[in-house]
């Protein structure tokens, strides 16, 4: 019962690096190549490989080490190759103003104390 309840987690542990790998392959997919040069991250294609040998190693390979490694870079291209993309690209949630005045603050328009 424990070997088996070992395996099933396992089995999920796998399917979530799985998951993230393709994840972070469509999100490198689909950002565009000029994105890559303004944000000073590799090139497009070079995140296109590291992530799609990722995602091969999770589906042909079972080997953990490798697996490991996979979800490393996918995590890498998630946490800082994303952002960087999305700031660039327009996209960024907090980098750009979403319209307002100028007397906005973060909780909404300063009246002066009024």
């Amino acid at each position: 019962m424990l070997l088996s309840a070992f395996g099933s987690l396992l089995q999920l542990l796998y399917l979530a690096m799985l998951v993230l790998a393709v994840v972070a392959f469509v999100f490198a997919a689909t950002a565009r190549e000029d994105a890559y040069r303004a944000a000073d991250k590799k090139k497009k294609s070079f995140w296109l490989i590291i992530l799609g040998i990722a995602v091969a190693v999770n589906l042909l390979i079972p080997m953990l080490f490798l697996q490991l490694a996979g979800v490393v870079a996918s995590i890498v291209f998630m946490v800082d190759v994303r952002p960087a993309l999305k700031e660039v690209s327009g996209g960024g949630g907090s980098g750009g103003r979403r319209g307002g005045s100028s007397s906005d603050g973060p909780y909404g328009p300063y009246n002066g104390g009024r």
